[in-house]
């Protein structure tokens, strides 16, 4: 009686459909029949001021981005081993007091954020007070004095497996005042960029044959802060979280011009887009994260988190959600349900938490979080549970 029960359950979950045929492990587990059990969580070594984290696309590798350090952190997923070091060679420049809001005396190689395109082959990222961003060839490592004609950045990656240190030229492109957050179509085409201090979004077409891989076509102009992006390819959209307000301006993939802007609550900081054509947002200052339709603006529903939520990320069946709080000291975990979140987690991270990045397989999900005034990346790993 009991596993006739257990059976007419899964029939009615999944469907009569799921029914005919035998199901997969990972066809399981993609259903959302599974649970996040958590199993224990590593200190990773990293300088202090780490903003930003993420995997490649296959999950193999993870870039920690240190803006104080000034460098990138290269870690491999399974053995948590760091296997390269990209630190910039520094040049003085004007920085940003965010506390004070005034300008002090700084150096221009602060990587902010980075975005991966053409399958993993180039990595751009984002320099704090360069005024632009720098495309990294990471299946040609080192370029040399071959791009040195190109305005640029020297850099020093060192091979610790190898035990090889060697001195990089990487082009650098103009965008705009403060570049923050990266993004590119799924084609590779095309890659936005939002700049903080500039209030606009820089477009560039890219290739990936010819430094510097990638040219400006448009400045779009905004009237307040952005930072977050998200690209909907299939309907050829881009949406901007305005930080300075309480707007997501959605962006036309066509002409690169403002369709219109989405009222939302305020300060939205990062936005993720799921395949149901929904925005998840984090809000930061009201410490909440919001899910609205993105073609019509229409609030869901939303959830309380701890203080400051930054980034967040998303499970590959999108129905768990990380959110790095950074004022509360917390990673908080929800499941996403039809009308809302629930909280499964809160886990006690000191030191600013403030970038996180989801590695998954079938057996496992992990998150990576940088903490910005920690000495260490943590990894939390959760077992799928059927």
């Amino acid at each position: 009686m009991k596993n006739f029960l257990n059976l007419a359950y899964i029939v009615c979950f999944l469907g009569f459909s799921s029914f005919l045929k035998p199901l997969s492990q990972d066809a399981f587990l993609q259903s959302g029949a599974y649970s996040l059990i958590f199993k224990e969580s590593q200190d990773l070594p990293v300088s202090m001021g780490v903003k930003s984290v993420l995997f490649n696309s296959c999950g193999t590798k993870l870039y920690a981005l240190s803006l104080e350090g000034m460098c990138i952190y290269e870690f491999d997923q399974k053995s948590k081993k760091l296997l390269r070091e990209i630190n910039f060679k520094p040049t003085k420049a004007r920085g940003w007091d965010y506390s004070l809001n005034r300008g002090i005396p700084s150096f221009a190689e602060k990587p902010v954020e980075a975005c991966f395109s053409h399958q993993d082959k180039i990595l751009w990222v984002s320099l704090h007070n360069a005024g632009g961003i720098v495309p990294i060839a990471m299946d040609t490592l080192p370029q040399r004095k071959s791009l040195s004609v190109l305005p640029g950045k020297v850099a020093y990656i060192t091979d610790f497996e190898r035990q090889k240190r060697d001195t990089v030229y990487l082009p650098l492109i103009r965008t705009g005042e403060i570049p923050k957050v990266i993004a590119r179509t799924e084609d590779s085409k095309f890659l936005a960029v939002s700049n903080w201090g500039s209030k606009s979004v820089s477009i560039l077409k890219l290739n990936d044959t010819l430094a510097p891989y990638g040219k400006k076509i448009a400045t779009i102009n905004l009237p307040e802060i952005p930072r977050g992006i998200a690209v909907d390819d299939k309907n050829e959209k881009t949406y901007v979280a305005i930080m300075g307000g309480n707007k997501v301006a959605v962006i036309n993939n066509k002409n690169w011009k403002i369709e219109k802007n989405l009222p939302v609550l305020t300060n939205p900081r990062h936005l993720l887009l799921d395949s149901n054509g929904n925005l998840l947002i984090s809000f930061n200052t009201i410490a909440q994260i919001g899910c609205f339709k993105a073609s019509t603006g229409k609030s869901l529903f939303k959830v309380n988190t701890h203080q400051q939520p930054r980034t967040i990320a998303l499970s590959k069946d999108q129905r768990f959600l990380f959110a790095a709080c950074y004022a509360g000291n917390r990673v908080d975990v929800f499941k996403i349900n039809r009308k809302g979140f629930t909280r499964i987690y809160s886990f006690r991270c000191s030191g600013k938490p403030v970038g996180i990045a989801l590695y998954e397989n079938e057996d496992k999900l992990e998150a990576w979080v940088s903490c910005y005034l920690s000495d260490h990346l943590k990894a939390y790993e959760f077992e799928k549970k059927l």
